[in-house]
């Protein structure tokens, strides 16, 4: 390949002292938003025809845009669900950017189209994003996501006519869409409107409940919940199956460390009273029977619990119902007369069904290994309905009655491939403290029978108590079928193992995480899955932050590495949207003890010239306004400024999407397409058409 030629990118000489350090941030106006300044829009225009004109000169793009095309092209539905004896879902084609809504009248009923996104913009970056139903299923709030932002627009539909109502309401973000027990209006969170030029940078802050009467403007909303003493707490909203109850959820950052809220809706004062005070544990409704409410707790139990609350009682202690085990407790849901619990099991799903009073029914019959998602419903209907996916299996839609225990397929999507011609693997290693880290690895069972060394996809993400689990993905996929590997770490830090797992890689213990993803890649070329110049890694979000600082630390160890809308920049996540919440999981960047942890390993400030480091693509996009693309921005512009070998480190900048949701179908063929032909040209997968 020819050298390339990064467009020039302006230096400031901006050195700030920050704790006896001098830290330098010479791309700091990079910062600034593409859509308002000039000077960043040409510097994106540069960046992308320079990404653009190489990607076009890489082997194998074109034959893996068409077959990642032919592996989306598979109808595919969502979760069902129930209001008024009507089935609601989302149903795709396969090849449709963005995923229809359809009702029908009962679960034999013929699908009726109730909104199609498709035509919201001509790009089709336009998303329907959350919907409810009524609790009789004649009206459907929804929110509209435009070009991947944040930020929400709610409208209400008809269901009998189809119409869409003159309600709307905007400013809506991180909120839930709740009706009132007589379909008359629904709860909702919002900020205030930001300011002017602002809307995709500025901090949230001032996060309030209300509710809106249909037939009225927003302006005439009424404040349900809000703490203007306490700026940066965020409230979710829920009403409880019967309408009797509204219960307010509090929470400062992106732990699960929750205040609880109730509020008796029969009272026309809307008074509310605090049902659990501080912020110390999560506790996540399950379901209620009159004022007796279930929650998923983890006080006293860093695995969880089901305990219940009882509403109507001032400071009444938890009753336990099922006591914390040696699985994690996922989620719960109550369903007629029984509950679901899930747990997570060396990062695999089990379920089981409960009594009420947590006397242990029988197992969910779930289809095999894999990730089972859904389980919503109501108090008083048996029916609930879940889907199931694996890494080579796409989500089947399975109805359970939690009376009978009968489980029946309700839809099955056709593959472009046979499921059966791979191997799904879980095996553990040892990380540099000796800690033994979960890995899922999918490969091809010819290659796994040859034990041949194979390009690996390593994928990693560590942070936030999120855990990864066994997942279909068309576009890995793509890579598995043209003989590379996908590997799956499940890092300290995620939510794999409850509690201990995720403080075990978060703060001071994040370093932690960058030795579990580094100790992945040499078990994976020691034991002969892949070999030296065959390792490429991928992650996103905080798994973008997690590759941009392996690559510092050990960047001999990988041929290739995609950074996707990473944090990148340590030191000012938090002056950015919702970069504020992410504290938990980094510390405070003005607090001395945190700030030198941080900076050890920002992977903006930890570049290392004179140092050769694997070829990188940087993935970002203009609307992201959860991690603003300035951080991929500053990133990319030092990787290209430091000497750091002949190997390629570019930026691929999307316009009209944000953070990942409501991105179409169109553009995640295109991102991944250049992508993976970028991984497969630098670990020598040899792509042909399949």
């Amino acid at each position: 390949m020819p050298a390339i030629r990064y467009p020039a990118t302006r230096a400031l000489p901006l050195i700030e002292e920050k704790f006896g350090e001098s830290i330098a941030d010479p791309y700091r106006w990079l910062e600034n938003d593409v859509r308002t300044d000039k000077e960043v829009e040409a510097w994106v225009g540069a960046q992308n025809r320079v990404t653009d004109a190489y990607l076009a000169t890489l082997p194998g793009r074109e034959i893996l845009r068409a077959r990642m095309r032919a592996l989306f092209d598979y109808a595919r539905y969502s979760v069902p669900r129930k209001a008024g004896g009507r089935i609601f879902h989302l149903f795709n084609t396969g090849l449709q950017n963005q995923s229809p809504l359809y009702v029908r009248e009962g679960a034999e009923g013929a699908p009726r189209l109730l909104i199609d996104p498709n035509g919201f913009a001509r790009d089709g970056a336009t998303a329907l994003a959350e919907w409810e139903p009524s609790p009789d299923g004649r009206r459907l709030v929804y929110a509209v996501q435009d070009g991947g932002t944040d930020w929400r627009t709610v409208h209400v539909l008809d269901v009998d006519s189809g119409a869409v109502l003159p309600d709307r309401v905007d400013w809506v973000k991180f909120s839930r869409l709740e009706w009132d027990r007589a379909g008359e209006g629904f709860f909702y969170s919002r900020f205030p409107a930001p300011e002017k030029g602002r809307e995709f940078l500025g901090a949230d802050l001032g996060h309030a409940v209300y509710y809106h009467r249909l037939g009225t403007d927003q302006s005439a909303d009424r404040l349900v919940y809000r703490t203007p003493d306490h700026p940066k707490w965020n409230h979710s909203a829920q009403v409880t199956d019967d309408g009797a109850w509204l219960v307010i959820t509090t929470s400062e950052g992106t732990d699960p460390r929750y205040a609880v809220t109730v509020i008796d809706l029969a009272d026309p004062k809307w008074k509310p009273r605090r049902l659990v005070s501080g912020l110390d544990h999560e506790w996540r409704l399950v379901g209620s029977v009159a004022s007796r409410m279930w929650f998923i707790t983890d006080r006293d139990a860093p695995r969880g619990r089901l305990v219940t609350l009882d509403a109507a009682r001032r400071r009444a202690a938890p009753v336990e119902v099922v006591a914390q085990r040696a699985d994690t407790l996922a989620g719960a849901s109550m369903i007629g007369r029984r509950i679901i619990l899930a747990y997570m099991s060396k990062a695999q799903s089990v379920a089981e069904l409960v009594e009420l009073d947590g006397r242990f029914v029988g197992p969910v019959p779930l289809p095999g290994i894999g990730t089972a998602a859904g389980f919503g419903g109501k108090a008083g209907d048996p029916e609930t309905f879940f889907s199931f996916s694996g890494f080579t299996t796409p989500g089947t839609i399975y109805r359970f009655n939690t009376d009978t225990g009968a489980i029946a397929e309700f839809a099955r999507p056709r593959l472009a491939f046979d499921p059966e011609d791979y191997e799904e693997e879980q095996l553990f290693y040892a990380s540099k403290d000796g800690t033994k880290v979960p890995m899922f690895v999918v490969r091809k069972k010819a290659l796994a029978r040859t034990r041949t060394p194979a390009p690996t996809l390593l994928y990693g993400y560590g942070g936030f108590n999120i855990p990864l689990t066994p997942g279909y993905s068309a576009t890995r996929m793509a890579w598995l079928e043209q003989g590379g590997v996908i590997a799956v770490a499940n890092l300290r830090g995620g939510g794999e193992f409850g509690r201990e797992w995720h403080d075990a890689g978060r703060l001071a213990n994040k370093q932690n995480v960058f030795d579990d993803f580094i100790a992945a890649g040499e078990y994976l070329i020691d034991n002969a899955y892949t070999g030296a110049g065959q390792l490429a890694i991928e992650g996103r979000s905080n798994g973008g932050l997690l590759v941009g600082a392996v690559v510092n630390q050990r960047p001999d160890l990988f041929a290739a590495a995609l950074p996707a809308v990473g944090v990148m920049d340590m030191l000012r996540f938090d002056q950015f949207t919702a970069g504020r919440y992410w504290v938990d999981d980094y510390g405070y960047p003005d607090k001395e003890a945190d700030f030198k942890i941080l900076r050890g390993y920002s992977p903006y400030h930890n570049i290392r010239p004179g140092v050769d480091y694997p070829a990188i693509l940087v993935t970002t996009a203009d609307t992201d306004d959860r991690v603003v693309p300035g951080h991929s921005f500053k990133y990319a512009a030092a990787l290209q400024a430091a000497q750091i070998g002949p190997k390629p480190h570019l930026i691929r900048i999307e316009t009209r999407a944000g953070h990942g949701s409501g991105k179409p179908v169109d553009k995640l063929i295109a991102e991944y397409a250049d992508s993976y032909a970028f991984l497969a040209h630098w670990t020598g997968l040899e792509v042909t058409p399949k």
